[in-house]
């Protein structure tokens, strides 16, 4: 496992109070070098319970950096298609995540939702049908901070949440205080980024933002449509009690995973998205996934220190 380099300065754009304005935020190489890491060693995560339930047991992918000083911890959340490959490797997006973070000197925690449930993935199953819930995901992420928590080495003062697609919604719902058990969770995240998430359910709901949240959303997503996080911003941000206001970035032109490696393709076994029964566009744009890797750092950066 090799440390990945930042190569280039980057900005964040933040819709603030009194509308939109631009925050430079300079960035340069990884902080440090340190010693390699522990490369995605298995681990047990217990899941909050629901009411009544007992605690689900999930599997993970635990990259410990092994420095004697407590480091910062991120939790990293898959999208619907799952924490794997088709060979049963952990995907290609979720190593290198955990690659960039630890390269950075931070633990990453890589949770899976899913198998231990009995699902390879979510993406065909039309949304109404899913057996697994917005509810579990938020649990399992409050979970995986308290186990984050519990680790030798580990700042339980500066964790962080990462998550794409269905994993950003599940950032969305797992820093929203309108849930009880977000505002009383004993754990909560420094930070939170989301990937082109959901963000309609949360718009209906309403937003109380725990945290600090980055979202970095691709201009033509026919799968996640940026407009309703655009809204959710816009009513987040111009309320003056938002003590955590949100920073969010388009990419014009790009589609549903554009940091990925990939070129876009049309996804027609997926039922929902923007156009019902019309499939949906997937695919990298490098631009946008180079300049995201940059934000998604300095944001870490600036609050993870």
């Amino acid at each position: 496992m090799t440390t990945r380099r930042a190569h280039a300065a980057s900005a964040i754009v933040a819709l603030g109070l009194r509308g939109v304005a631009t925050l430079a935020v300079a960035w340069t190489g990884a902080s440090a070098a340190f010693a390699q890491p522990v490369a995605g060693a298995p681990v047990i995560v217990n899941s909050m319970s629901a009411p009544g339930a007992e605690p689900q047991s999930l599997r993970g992918r635990w990259y410990r950096v092994p420095d004697p000083s407590p480091r910062p911890a991120v939790v990293l959340l898959h999208g619907c298609g799952g924490a794997y490959a088709r060979d049963g490797r952990l995907s290609e997006r979720m190593r290198e995540y955990a690659d960039l973070l630890t390269g950075e000197g931070w633990h990453a925690l890589v949770l899976d939702s899913f198998t231990s449930r009995g699902e390879r993935e979510l993406c065909t199953q039309r949304q109404g049908a899913r057996q697994i819930t917005q509810a579990d995901r938020q649990r399992d992420a409050l979970g995986a901070l308290e186990w984050l928590r519990a680790q030798v080495g580990v700042d339980p003062q500066r964790l962080a949440i990462v998550g794409w697609s269905h994993g950003g919604s599940t950032v969305l719902a797992s820093t929203n205080g309108v849930w009880p058990a977000v505002a009383q969770a004993p754990v909560k995240p420094r930070a939170a980024v989301a990937f082109y998430p959901g963000c309609s359910d949360t718009l209906r709901r309403g937003y109380e933002p725990v945290t600090p949240l980055l979202m970095l959303l691709g201009g033509n997503d026919d799968w996640t449509p940026p407009g309703p996080c655009l809204e959710l911003t816009r009513r987040t941000n111009v309320r003056a009690a938002a003590a955590a206001p949100i920073e969010l970035h388009v990419y014009p032109g790009a589609h549903h995973g554009f940091d990925g490696t990939l070129s876009p393709r049309v996804r027609r076994d997926v039922p929902n998205g923007a156009n019902p029964g019309q499939g949906v566009t997937v695919g990298g744009d490098p631009a946008a996934r180079e300049d995201s890797r940059g934000r998604l750092l300095a944001f870490l950066r600036a609050r993870l220190g």
